[in-house]
């Protein structure tokens, strides 16, 4: 569905934008983004960002520190603009704000995303919410610091423009945010490559307890509870990892699984060429993209290794055939 941006505001007063639980790149740069052009360009508007405590790497961007981590009580908006999350659920805390608004906009290119709001972006081939915002803004008025919060967000879902749904229409993007002045190298450097050294001891850990299983062709690792209190880690800490994990030669899906809670687990899904994670994802309850989704489950590490790598193995072997079932 094709929206117009300014068509919507009209008549609004006041504005909320949120994002999905555990923010990343891409949430904390689109809904940034947005927020700041909407501030310098709106003014009349009164606007607000809720999102959960964002890693520190992403404050970079500027005005992270205005996000709002709770909601006062009786707050209701005119609009709300949920952006970069698959379904309501994955809202977290601010899906009362969703439920209470007047209207509701949904941004976002998640193929599992089934259109819950009002009006609806929806662009699963496009390489990041952060993009999808770019191209309904006016570019003449994006100033830098939602030039950066864009570029941001768009680098880290494209793996710094390496994965496979950068398109040329991505690459143009990014360098017209670079002309207002940014330094995407900065960046770059700051939000995706640089890394705590609880970070790297972490990861350390993961890759050298890998497994790779499916006949070397699925890499899997796992975090415990327990781990993540002796490094003094928090989940946030374990960004990366996956993707990690997916560039050993010959792998052709990754499977990545931390300890939420006792016998809970969030798990993290990348591939390469034949493996559509979004529907492995979607069939155990959760979402993504064809190359990067994820899920929670519920069991023994075993038992969502076991059932996760069981539907891996139906598409390799699908693959290997030219069907879509063994």
């Amino acid at each position: 569905m094709s929206i117009v941006l300014t068509e919507i505001l009209k008549g609004k007063r006041s504005v909320a934008l949120s994002g999905h639980i555990r923010p990343d790149g891409d949430c904390v740069g689109s809904c940034m983004g947005l927020y700041l052009y909407l501030k310098e360009n709106f003014p009349q508007i009164k606007t607000d960002v809720y999102l959960e405590p964002v890693a520190d790497c992403y404050t970079i961007v500027q005005g992270t520190e205005e996000i709002r981590h709770e909601i006062e009580a009786g707050t209701e908006y005119d609009l709300f603009i949920c952006l970069d999350c698959g379904d309501k659920a994955r809202l977290g805390f601010s899906a009362t704000l969703f439920e209470s608004a007047g209207e509701t906009l949904c941004i976002d290119h998640h193929v599992s995303n089934e259109a819950f709001a009002d009006f609806n972006h929806i662009v699963p081939d496009a390489s990041s919410t952060s993009e999808l915002v770019y191209h309904l803004l006016d570019d003449a008025k994006i100033g830098y610091a939602c030039a950066e919060a864009l570029y941001m967000g768009i680098a880290h879902d494209t793996g710094v423009f390496q994965y496979s749904c950068t398109s040329p229409e991505t690459m143009e993007a990014a360098a017209n945010l670079m002309r207002k002045g940014i330094k995407g190298d900065e960046i770059i450097e700051k939000s995706y490559f640089e890394k705590s050294y609880v970070q790297n001891q972490i990861l350390g850990k993961a890759l050298l307890e890998s497994m790779m299983i499916l006949d070397r062709r699925c890499i899997v690792s796992y975090i415990s509870q327990k781990d993540l209190r002796f490094f003094e880690a928090v989940p946030s800490d374990l960004d990366g990892i996956v993707s990690q994990l997916r560039q050993t030669a010959g792998v052709e899906t990754a499977i990545f699984l931390y300890e939420m809670e006792p016998h809970t687990y969030k798990v993290s899904l990348r591939s390469k060429e034949s493996v559509d994670v979004s529907r492995i994802a979607k069939y155990f309850g959760g979402g993504g993209h064809v190359r990067a989704a994820g899920v929670t489950m519920k069991g023994t590490v075993h038992d969502v290794i076991n059932n996760i790598s069981g539907q891996i193995a139906l598409q390799l072997c699908g693959a290997d055939s030219g069907e879509t079932e063994c």
